[in-house]
């Protein structure tokens, strides 16, 4: 029993840690973060985050990974299973990454990441290479299946790919940083409606209605 609760400890610890370096990331920024602290915010000994984690950028790339690289890998298995319209798959990956950045606590890992991007360049590659890279290649699939059926417009699809995202990081990163200044909530769930009305407008055939 004792061996029991000790493995179940143990299995909670790097959710622990992810948590903990998730508040110190937003509060202190990347740079500033140290090791201690992120274990100090834990309860836990420096030692032991390196169990699980050989460095500060690999803590990073975990809650990177764990979270935004999560959603993206299950929406482009949720792409490749359907047979869905185009303008129906794109309604359901924008909708989820809304969601997505409106409410997660998650969002803030983008900000801290652009902040500090010029003294971290292997940071900024790595979320070149496993969080935009792949988010944009999504949309290109989508947008490129739809043309070749002929229910998109033919646009380019790298191009109308970067359209997709752009509302989103705009929403992140007025979240993060701006929202607090609001009077009024910002309406986020609206933004994206919006968003997805207009872009599928611009995205149709002439004379189709998505």
């Amino acid at each position: 029993m004792r061996t029991q609760r000790w493995n179940r400890r143990k299995d909670e610890r790097a959710p622990e840690i992810l948590e903990a370096a998730l508040a110190c990331f937003a509060q202190k920024g990347f740079a500033a973060t140290r090791m201690d602290d992120i274990a100090a915010r834990a309860g836990i000994t420096k030692g032991t985050i390196y169990l699980y984690f050989d460095s500060k950028e690999a803590v990073f790339k975990a809650l990177a990974r764990q979270s935004i690289g999560a959603r993206i890998d299950a929406l482009v298995e949720q792409v490749k299973a359907s047979e869905a319209p185009s303008a129906e798959l794109l309604r359901l990956i924008l909708s989820t990454m809304g969601q997505f950045a409106s409410t997660s606590d998650r969002v803030v890992l983008p900000r801290v990441l652009l902040s500090e991007a010029g003294n971290f360049p292997e940071l900024a590659e790595f979320w070149r290479r496993e969080i935009i890279d792949r988010g944009l290649g999504l949309f290109e699939t989508v947008i490129a299946r739809g043309v070749a059926r002929g229910e998109l417009r033919d646009v380019p699809p790298h191009h109308a790919a970067r359209l997709c995202v752009a509302p989103i990081l705009i929403m992140i990163f007025w979240r993060t940083v701006f929202g607090k200044f609001d009077v009024v909530p910002y309406d986020y769930d609206g933004l994206i409606q919006t968003h997805v009305d207009t872009l599928l407008r611009g995205l149709a055939v002439d004379g189709e209605k998505q």
